[in-house]
């Protein structure tokens, strides 16, 4: 693997999930390039969590981009008169953030062209999730189509632009046994979508359920501070 192709951009949200996806990244030799987006949502925890886990994981470097999806609303994550639901929804829930993933791999993908980083990491699931549509494996390969139709670097063949997903095929346990592995320490992520500002969980939410169902079925100690 040459420098330049062992650049990566890596998106990291602050939760479980994007911080695995890092330290895979880096055990797999990338030079990584950690990418967080403060897209209007309603608590800042989890932007200060993925500055705590970009240092913690050894970075090239953490850059934060902002775009206010509050604007357009829809999801009860940048819309704070929609409540977060606290029981399992039907369907696809009001957490889902229209064209979050779309707009984050579109960041990630102009700094990746700018970097010469042929790779981009992305921390989705389609087995323990609230069933985005935008965290499918059939949106993720249309994004990799795009991305080497719409670029300069890869109309002209300087190089092939690759989305890693290196989680979408495992079940939060898995993710978790794997990242304690590679040394994650999840006491620095948050996952909950109603953090509070010390960036303590609710424990009920969505995200709360499945993290703490992760770390029971792993046989793992969950690190996370409650506030309730």
């Amino acid at each position: 693997m040459s420098r330049s192709d062992a650049r990566a951009v890596v998106l990291l949200s602050g939760g479980l999930d994007s911080a695995t996806v890092l330290a895979i990244a880096r055990h797999e030799g990338r030079q990584c390039y950690a990418l967080s987006v403060d897209y209007g949502q309603r608590h800042r925890a989890e932007l200060e969590a993925a500055a705590r886990v970009a240092q913690s994981l050894g970075t090239v470097e953490h850059r934060c981009l902002r775009i206010d999806l509050s604007g357009i609303g829809g999801s009860a994550l940048t819309d704070a008169s929609i409540a977060i639901p606290e029981t399992p929804q039907a369907g696809i829930p009001v957490t889902y953030v229209p064209a979050r993933n779309t707009v984050m791999l579109s960041f990630a993908l102009g700094w990746a062209e700018v970097l010469g980083a042929p790779r981009i990491y992305i921390g989705v699931n389609a087995i323990d999730y609230s069933g985005y549509p935008d965290c499918r494996p059939a949106f993720i390969a249309a994004f990799e189509r795009l991305a080497n139709l719409a670029t300069k670097a890869a109309v002209e063949g300087i190089m092939t632009f690759r989305i890693e997903t290196p989680l979408m095929d495992l079940t939060k346990a898995q993710i978790i046994r794997r990242g304690l592995e590679l040394g994650v320490d999840y006491g620095l992520t948050v996952s909950c979508y109603q953090a509070d500002e010390q960036g303590r969980a609710c424990g009920a939410c969505d995200a709360c359920r499945l993290r703490r169902e992760g770390f029971r079925t792993a046989g793992a100690t969950d690190p996370t501070s409650y506030f309730r």
